[in-house]
């Protein structure tokens, strides 16, 4: 089964089955999506993580009533706002995970602080520089010692502080830089 629009004025969409046969025609709003680029195709859908179950339900209710020959249950405006309301959930979850990533990298190496690590520049802006250790997996911000440093850079670091509660990991430079 796909959605098709191809060949029909702007505002109509077909829902069309493998072997051609045309199953629904109904209105195509702006919420359709252009399809997907890197696949290749023109019209695309498809079910993914847990945490994006809720989502994919209002998509198979939009499937199931235009299957069915029945009206959208969902407005183009309440299909906005609940698309805005998933994004800012999903985003916040992805912050979440990203600060509890941090935390258990920080607690990792609480108990190695004064420790020396051959590391990789991961990161130079303004923000910061960041490196990330050979041996361990972790990322952190290099404090002391930072100038000139690009990314790409192998520089010995020495583990100064942790803060678990906020994830951070703070080194130092103890080496000099040598491009790797």
């Amino acid at each position: 089964m796909r959605l098709a629009h191809e060949g029909l004025e702007e505002s109509t969409a077909c829902l069309v089955a493998d072997d051609g046969e045309l199953l629904r025609r109904w209105p195509f709003g702006r919420c359709c999506t252009p399809g997907h680029f890197g696949l290749a195709v023109k019209d695309y859908t498809h079910s993914t993580a847990p945490n994006r179950r809720y989502p994919d339900l209002i998509t198979q209710r939009l499937l199931k009533a235009a299957i069915e020959g029945r009206a959208a249950p969902y407005n183009y405006d309440e299909l906005r706002a609940l698309a805005k309301h998933f994004t800012e959930a999903e985003d916040a979850a992805n912050r979440v995970e990203r600060q509890v990533g941090k935390s258990a990298a920080a607690l990792l190496l609480e108990s190695r602080i004064g420790e020396q690590f051959d590391s990789i520049v991961t990161g130079a802006s303004s923000r910061g520089t960041w490196v990330r250790p050979l041996n361990v997996p972790v990322e952190g911000k290099l404090v002391q010692g930072l100038s000139g440093l690009d990314v790409g850079d192998r520089v010995r670091v020495q583990l100064i502080d942790t803060n678990v509660e906020r994830g951070y990991i703070d080194f130092k430079q103890v080496g000099s830089s040598r491009h790797g």
